[in-house]
């Protein structure tokens, strides 16, 4: 393809034309629900992390096909960020979709999501698992077709009564967890960044439990 465009535009066998590694290009899908109703909620926390990372580096979201994307760039690395407009249970779909458009190999998807099972703040990266009862992922699994494929999960923990599980899913951050979140997105952040520099192994080994 290349060497065609060379001879197209008269171009001399030295010229050389910029093409992305896939091994340096990643996709982070951060889960959750679009809508005013659902923000701030604990089911977004996905969406949260990706918000955090796009203010940081002045990143601006566009909607595009089944979801809202954007890039950023860092090192020689290309991540691109997706928040899914499918709702929750239909992750997927977009997930698929954008591995797919781009390129992307499943090695280097990493999906973000919240977990009952972690206490507030925890964070864990995992390269394979089940989907514990999340719909998010349990779609995920079915459409990638793989259980194989990184997580890193955000604690919300399980404060709440017997059959409240969804109200406190869906239900906002208290003010203490307001006051400690910046923090924990920060190093969210960092989690990012790492996965993309240092690879999955790496990443693990440094920020869980952290």
């Amino acid at each position: 393809m290349f060497s065609f465009l060379k001879k197209l535009f008269g171009l001399s066998p030295s010229f050389e034309i910029a093409e992305i590694d896939p091994m340096k290009k990643f996709l982070i899908v951060g889960l959750g629900n679009i809508g005013s109703d659902y923000d701030e909620t604990r089911h977004n926390i996905g969406f949260k992390i990706l918000d955090y990372l796009a203010k940081e580096e002045n990143l601006t979201f566009e909607s595009q096909k089944l979801g809202a994307v954007t890039t950023y760039k860092l090192k020689g690395r290309t991540f691109l960020l997706l928040k899914p407009s499918t709702y929750m249970n239909l992750s997927g779909k977009a997930i698929k979709y954008w591995l797919t458009k781009e390129k992307i190999p499943v090695e280097n998807l990493l999906v973000i999501t919240d977990d009952l099972n972690l206490p507030f703040g925890s964070l864990r990266v995992k390269t394979k698992g089940s989907d514990g009862g999340h719909n998010g992922l349990k779609d995920t699994q079915n459409v990638l077709q793989t259980t194989k494929y990184n997580r890193f999960r955000f604690g919300i923990s399980a404060e709440f009564a017997k059959g409240r599980q969804v109200d406190y899913v869906l239900g906002k951050w208290t003010d203490e967890e307001n006051a400690k979140l910046p923090e924990r997105l920060g190093k969210s952040i960092e989690i990012i960044k790492s996965f993309g520099l240092s690879g999955i192994s790496n990443t693990m080994n440094a920020f869980n439990g952290k």
